[in-house]
């Protein structure tokens, strides 16, 4: 069965274990696919890029939220009232 591979980079779980820093190193702080028997099986993710992933995704929460409430009577208050 074919599978699609989302990373640049693939390495063996075989190679991951050896020495996971230079697996990841290796990436150049692109995700690495991880292949067990030629299948991804797991991503190797930068903690940069995990960061940024998680905060695109609140963005993309948030952003629904907003759509959602879009066109509803705004309720004003002041400060005080908070």
């Amino acid at each position: 069965m074919a599978h699609q591979i989302q990373a640049v980079l693939a390495a063996s779980i075989s190679e991951l274990r050896k020495n996971p820093m230079r697996t990841v190193a290796a990436g150049e702080g692109s995700p690495v696919a991880i292949l067990n028997r030629n299948e991804p099986v797991f991503y190797c993710v930068p903690a940069k890029s995990y960061e940024a992933m998680l905060e695109l995704l609140d963005d993309f929460e948030l952003q629904a939220v907003a759509d959602a409430r879009a066109g509803q009577p705004v309720q004003r208050v002041s400060l005080s009232e908070l």
